[in-house]
């Protein structure tokens, strides 16, 4: 006898709809998967039969094939284990087969039959509403993830006997929990605690109202790490559209809090230097997403920038440019979303006191070069602020706290508000994602906007002139302008604007250079 449920998996970050076919006949007892099974999906032999048994049904020595279509795509996780449980149960006819095609289903199997929460269960939820389906069956730990999706009727359950019992009609099984949609805002670090280093505050508010990727360059203690890990407290909230892509994400890698799985915060992702390149990127013989990923609509901070491996730099300049990362494998391309800001620190030198105004430099110039030259050109040339971070006076300490981050979020958001109204208007380009911050825009979109004053053109060009700037830096110049003419609520970039953003590039080169 046959029976058909059906199931979503993942690829990538979206989900696809699985339909788990099994067909019981007489003969030499087995359990085989066909249907490009990786290796949890095979080893679910295991945990389905024990289960079956474990809840109370008789499973008969007899040949079980299940197939899982369609058969032409990978399909890996433990989430499977659920639908071909209740496929076996309707084969052997404990449960009838009404339900089968109005609901799918999803969870891993424990061998007592408890159901245990599984990864992607969002992008799962919104593949089984993209295909008609009225409802899906989850773990209770999966629940307030898929109610997320709208017009989807989420069940939980706790045991296969309680999903059994639905499906044939006798019980039925609760909605979600009331959840909060909304993760919980945390404690923020506050950017009243960072005393002086007025510079360099000025360039984190910029960095923020743009999207801007920075570098701070300072000795030990100057506070450039303490700068960056309060740069979450300046940043917006997620638009919706942003909280359901990087909800998506983390459901992917299964990171979200059950309780309360909808982020509406920035994510901030700190990894140290050891980090591999598979981590940072995402992959595996599965592709999933790597912190760049995980910190897109949000922050990357990467402290002791030089420190990281050159491979796993280098892999930062795809995302930095395009706003996503490809992983490719012989079978399938993976596409990840990595749109991030990138806050970076490093000292000036390897004993860190290279300029320092009490403390004497003890590296040698071949010392100070090879320290530089860990970070190549072209990924140089994708950060937009290159910013020196001083030692902090004594003096400022004493003064007592600085500029409060709500105060300085305000300001942000005007700015990207203001942003958002001028862009709107440049629409979707072919091959190029709705820009909603300066960051964002392509050289297209950027030559659609006013043109800066004319004060403004002489000093991008005799700076393009003097410091051979490439078409990559001018464009990240004039984007940085726009943020500070936002700041300042200025409908049109001037001379200042364009000269404030060029402080931020060509002083870097003249830092980096060893004489």
């Amino acid at each position: 006898m046959m029976a058909v449920t059906h199931t979503a998996s993942v690829m990538g970050i979206d989900g696809f709809v699985v339909r788990v076919e099994v067909d019981i006949t007489q003969g030499l007892p087995a359990f085989i998967t066909v249907g490009l099974a990786e290796g949890a999906v095979r080893e679910s032999r295991v945990r389905v039969s024990s289960a079956i048994r474990n809840a109370g049904y008789t499973l008969p020595l007899c040949k079980i094939v299940a197939n899982l279509a369609p058969a032409d795509v990978r399909k890996e996780g433990s989430g499977f284990d659920l639908p071909l449980a209740v496929a076996i149960l309707g084969a052997l006819g404990h449960i009838g087969q009404g339900r089968f095609a109005s609901h799918a289903l999803a969870g891993e199997l424990s061998l007592d039959g408890d159901l245990r929460a599984v990864a992607g269960t969002f992008p799962m939820a919104l593949a089984c509403r993209r295909s008609g389906f009225e409802g899906l069956i989850v773990p209770e730990g999966n629940a307030a993830e898929a109610a997320l999706v709208e017009g989807l009727d989420v069940r939980w359950a706790r045991t296969l006997h309680e999903v059994a019992e639905f499906m044939n009609g006798t019980g039925d099984l609760p909605l979600p929990h009331k959840i909060k949609t909304a993760s919980p805002a945390p404690e923020r670090e506050d950017l009243r605690d960072v005393a002086g280093q007025h510079a360099a505050r000025r360039a984190v508010e910029i960095a923020a109202a743009g999207a801007h990727s920075f570098l701070l360059i300072g000795p030990p203690g100057a506070g450039k790490s303490m700068l960056a890990r309060r740069l979450p407290s300046i940043l917006p909230p997620l638009s919706p559209e942003e909280s359901l892509e990087t909800t998506k994400i983390w459901s992917v890698a299964g990171r979200l809090d059950p309780e309360a799985p909808l982020l509406t915060r920035p994510p901030f992702r700190a990894p140290h230097h050891t980090i591999t390149s598979v981590a940072l990127a995402g992959g595996g013989a599965i592709p999933r997403p790597g912190e760049i990923s995980l910190a897109h609509n949000g922050v990357l901070f990467l402290d002791e920038f030089p420190e990281f491996t050159s491979r796993v730099l280098e892999i930062l300049r795809q995302p930095l440019e395009e706003g996503r990362i490809l992983v490719v494998r012989s079978a399938q391309t993976y596409s990840f979303p990595s749109r991030f800001l990138l806050a970076a620190a490093m000292n000036p030198c390897p004993c860190g006191f290279r300029g320092h105004p009490a403390r004497a430099c003890t590296c040698t110039s071949i010392q100070i070069r090879r320290y530089h030259g860990r970070l190549s050109g072209p990924l140089l040339d994708r950060v937009d602020l290159h910013v020196e971070v001083p030692p902090v006076e004594i003096s400022a300490l004493e003064k007592g706290r600085g500029e409060a981050s709500a105060a300085v979020a305000e300001r942000v958001l005007e700015a990207r508000c203001r942003a958002r109204r001028r862009l709107k208007g440049l629409g979707e380009e072919k091959g190029a994602c709705y820009a909603t911050t300066n960051a964002m825009l392509t050289p297209s979109q950027l030559r659609r906007l006013p043109p800066p004053e004319e004060e403004a053109r002489r000093i991008l060009a005799r700076a393009a002139r003097a410091y051979s700037l490439t078409a990559r830096t001018y464009h990240r110049l004039l984007k940085v302008a726009w943020t500070i003419a936002d700041l300042e609520a200025n409908p049109r970039v001037l001379a200042r604007h364009v000269s404030e953003a060029l402080h931020y590039r060509i002083g870097e080169r003249e830092r980096v250079a060893v004489h």
